[in-house]
């Protein structure tokens, strides 16, 4: 069961990254991103009814606030990535994206945790691979750029801002992570994921109550992505929660290689087409990912 719950979690996030990317790319509606925080919230909201109602899972706005800066920086790095994929390839912002874990080992480093070679190795392969996306982009020529996406259904050009708002994502996630590891020694998981899912839920409502008030909140067809993204989004967490209780020596690996799905997805279905250095670097940052998922899980 486990092996499928890990697939099933691979195909549902990077289904996710592929919608989210349908429904947040189209730079003239400057509220897509925010819409997109609005339909993963309501779509959480409801797993979380349902968790709560037919399942038993007890909540309490107790604990809530205990994981509340936890369910903060996974909200807010999920919000900085949904503007980030107005402004970069879906594949390179999600392995970029996915590279959190090896800063997470970053920061363990930094509070006196002395990882083996092997971690060490991931870490090293990971930073390398966002180090060499982040110089490919910087120094990529505009015509060559303009001639490399003349398949693609977007165009970008070249900008700081592109390549530093999925790392921004990552650091972010990263925190995440990291806080997340310290305040499950005091709470129960699955309390914790319906008090993540409950706190989107408010944010989202929040977000929407604003954007009404101001009459930005317009529905349109890119919107039909962003609930598609929802339900991938919310899938893959429930299937990635099951699947690394059930078995997370071999789960995590499995899971971790979704960003080379997306990668797929974003060839297949948006055209994107990069140079054989992106994927060089792209190459390096999944390998070291998977190499920390491997190690760092056993």
């Amino acid at each position: 069961m486990w092996l499928f719950l890990s697939l099933l979690a691979l195909f549902m996030w990077s289904g996710s990254d592929l919608f989210s990317k349908l429904g947040c790319q189209d730079k003239s509606e400057k509220t897509s991103p925010l819409k997109m925080v609005i339909a993963v919230g309501l779509v959480m909201g409801l797993h979380a009814g349902y968790e709560i109602l037919f399942k038993g899972i007890e909540f309490s706005w107790q604990v809530i606030l205990i994981y509340l800066p936890v369910s903060a920086l996974y909200i807010i790095s999920m919000a900085i990535g949904y503007f980030g994929l107005r402004y970069i390839e879906l594949s390179i912002s999600s392995p970029i994206c996915n590279t959190s874990g090896a800063l997470v080992v970053v920061f363990y480093i930094i509070m006196g945790t002395r990882p083996d070679l092997k971690v060490l190795t991931g870490v090293a392969f990971t930073l390398i691979g966002i180090l060499g996306l982040g110089i490919v982009e910087y120094k990529e020529d505009e015509v060559a750029r303009a001639e490399r996406q003349k398949a693609s259904n977007m165009k970008y050009h070249k900008s700081l801002l592109a390549i530093i708002l999925p790392i921004i994502y990552s650091l972010i996630d990263a925190l995440g992570t990291f806080a997340d590891s310290l305040v499950l020694e005091t709470l129960d998981e699955a309390q914790a994921n319906v008090a993540y899912e409950m706190t989107f839920f408010l944010i989202g409502l929040i977000i929407f109550a604003v954007l009404l008030l101001r009459g930005d909140f317009m529905i349109t067809k890119s919107d039909r992505p962003k609930i598609v993204a929802s339900l991938f989004e919310t899938g893959g967490q429930v299937a990635y929660i099951y699947a690394i209780s059930a078995n997370v020596v071999s789960s995590a690996p499995i899971i971790s290689c979704y960003s080379l799905l997306t990668v797929i997805w974003g060839r297949v279905f948006l055209k994107e087409k990069l140079t054989w250095k992106h994927y060089t670097s792209i190459g390096l940052a999944i390998a070291g990912i998977v190499i920390l998922a491997i190690f760092d899980s056993s």
